[in-house]
Formats: C-alpha cells, sequence, structure tokens
C-alpha cells in the first residue's frame, strides 16, 4: 500500500526538481539533467511502466517514488490523496492499486483517470518524470549514463526521443499539426546532446 504522505511534503520535493508552474513545451525541470526520453501520458500512469519508475529512483538510492498531481480534469478539488510515496518495493499492482482507484475502490475520481499535470520524482532529487495529458506525453531526465539509459530504454520502452515525440504523441494534440512555435520550444529544451 503507498504512504499517503502530507501532501506538502511531496509537493516541496516535487518543486525542487521541477518548475511546478511551468508547462510543456517549455523546461519543466529546474535543472536539465541531460538525456530525454518521452512515453505517451497515458502509460505513464499504468502498472507496466511502475518498473521503469521504480528502476530510476533506484539507481539514485531513492527509496521511495513519489508522484503529485498538479491539475485535475473535470473541475476536480486536489486531495491529500492526490499525492502518493510509494516504496520501490511495491509491485505493478501495487502502484495500479494507488493510481487507478480512489481508496474507497472508485475508478473514476483516480489519479490515472483524473489527473491531467503529474510530477514524478524521489527524495534524492536526481531523476524526474513529468506527464502532461494535453500534449499526451510525459519527459523522463535523471539517466545515469547514455549506456544506462539505453539499456532503460530498450527495457521499459517504447520511449522516444523529442524529433520521434513531437510526429507521433504531441501532433495528435493538435488537429492542424504541432505549431512551429512549439516544436521548437520542445527541441531546444528537451533535444538529446550528441
Amino acid at each position: 500500500m503507498p504512504d499517503r504522505p502530507f501532501e506538502g511534503d511531496v509537493r516541496s520535493r516535487c518543486g525542487a526538481v521541477f518548475d511546478l508552474d511551468a508547462r510543456l513545451p517549455d523546461l519543466v525541470f529546474r535543472q536539465d539533467r541531460g538525456d530525454t526520453l518521452f512515453c505517451e501520458f497515458d502509460a505513464l500512469l499504468t502498472p507496466n511502466l511502475w518498473p521503469a519508475l521504480r528502476t530510476m529512483a533506484q539507481w539514485h538510492g531513492d527509496r521511495h517514488v513519489e508522484l503529485l498531481v498538479l491539475e485535475a480534469g473535470r473541475g476536480t478539488v486536489l486531495l491529500p490523496a492526490m499525492s502518493l510515496s510509494l516504496s520501490v518495493e511495491a509491485s505493478g499492482d501495487d502502484f495500479w492499486d494507488a493510481v487507478g482507484f480512489e481508496p474507497d475502490g472508485d475508478a473514476l475520481d483516480s489519479i490515472t483517470i483524473m489527473a491531467d499535470v503529474v510530477a514524478v520524482t524521489g527524495p534524492s532529487g536526481l531523476w524526474g518524470c513529468w506527464g502532461e495529458r494535453d500534449p499526451e506525453v510525459a519527459v523522463f531526465q535523471g539517466f545515469p549514463n547514455a549506456s544506462v539509459r539505453d539499456a532503460w530504454r530498450a527495457e521499459f520502452g517504447p520511449f522516444l526521443e523529442v524529433d520521434e515525440v513531437l510526429d507521433a504523441y504531441v501532433a495528435q494534440a493538435f488537429r492542424r499539426g504541432v505549431p512551429g512555435w512549439y516544436a521548437a520550444a520542445m527541441t531546444t529544451h528537451y533535444r538529446r546532446a550528441t
């Protein structure tokens, strides 16, 4: 079971990693941690992605993964239950129980359904994942090195580079194509250094 921490603690730790007021295509990380990978937003809040999050936490010695919902849909009031801290020992089913259902078992008010913007990190503050429903993406940073990043990508993917994600997911959020200013900002902030 996840810990239901005081939301202010999770917010404070997430605020050390992310600019909680920023939104894509701007840089959402307070410090650019280099290599970036993306996945589809809807994949982020599933049990299948839990092992990837847990692995990132373990690289940096984190014993918990913390998740904060910054915006929720349908006029939802953010409650303390909209943040959580989950042990890296938890299973994918434990993660799904935490994000896929409210404590009373209702799936309709779950984080998976309600969350529009989420921040995920660990107490170390050395890694993070930021997800936004509107452009349909989640962005990951905090890979120890390129070979670890590539192995993680191969094991837990599919993950995309910024150019690929603009074509694959972000284009779906814009009915008439991705605006040039948006693509330029995403590319500037998230293109992999060579």
